[in-house]
């Protein structure tokens, strides 16, 4: 399989060099693949970092947003970029594990099914706090209880989906929360896979748990309005006599 792998980043300045080395490593058995760190308007060294790391990896590709435009504009301006025709996700604090994306891979490959667009980390065991445990659980029932996208774990920052039907899809701010969903309303299948998930070593969360809450039921409630209105035709070509 051929993949970008598209890594959203905002003041990792001593998270990025080792990602990306786990990155080069954990994908070095595929057909081809590209690394494309979005430094979505850091004010700290991570670009610097990401500039030395160019000289090092021929695979890596750096993007700079001027200004933070959020994580869902970073993997949207990243995929767009990408050159490959499936994109694997990451966050850029580390705690998800590169080691995994061989996983997506391969349970793509056993599902031998053309319609599943998408493969969803399912972070089964979190190293995180109590408070962002229960939130996390919090928010994800209630997604699935209104948009019901048999998804556990939509949060989760890994992923491995097709490039064309992702940015088929319609944009907005958040998107990456309800790409199940989102991708389920569009026509195709989505699996959850377990994967793992680390402790952050370096720096601190660049949003707030409660935000991020207040935000998302306004999100769910424009997912609803977008399936609500949103058709699947079947369309056959009718042939000349």
């Amino acid at each position: 399989m051929k993949i970008s792998v598209v890594v959203p980043v905002h003041n990792e300045t001593d998270n990025v060099a080792s990602l990306i080395a786990e990155i080069d490593r954990a994908l070095s058995a595929q057909e081809a693949y590209e690394m494309i760190f979005v430094d979505d308007g850091s004010t700290d060294d991570t670009l610097a970092k990401l500039k030395q790391a160019m000289a090092v990896y021929p695979q890596l590709r750096v993007l700079q947003h001027a200004r933070s435009c959020g994580q869902s504009r970073a993997v949207h301006s990243g995929v767009s970029a990408a050159h490959y025709p499936w994109i694997a996700t990451l966050d850029g604090d580390g705690q998800n594990d590169p080691a995994d994306i061989p996983d997506l891979v391969a349970a793509f490959e056993a599902a031998n099914d053309p319609a599943l667009w998408m493969l969803a980390g399912f972070r089964h065991q979190r190293n995180d706090t109590g408070w962002r445990r229960f939130s996390s659980k919090f928010a994800n029932g209630i997604r699935q209880a209104i948009l019901h996208d048999a998804t556990p774990d939509t949060g989760c920052g890994l992923k491995l989906f097709r490039r064309d039907k992702f940015l088929a899809l319609p944009y907005f701010d958040h998107i990456h929360r309800f790409l199940p969903a989102l991708v389920q309303m569009a026509g195709g299948k989505v699996i959850s896979v377990k994967v793992g998930h680390r402790a952050r070593h370096f720096g601190q969360s660049k949003y707030g748990t409660l935000d991020r809450l207040m935000v998302g039921i306004v999100d769910i409630l424009g997912v609803v309005w977008l399936k609500k209105r949103h058709s699947l035709p079947q369309i056959s070509e009718i042939n000349r006599d």
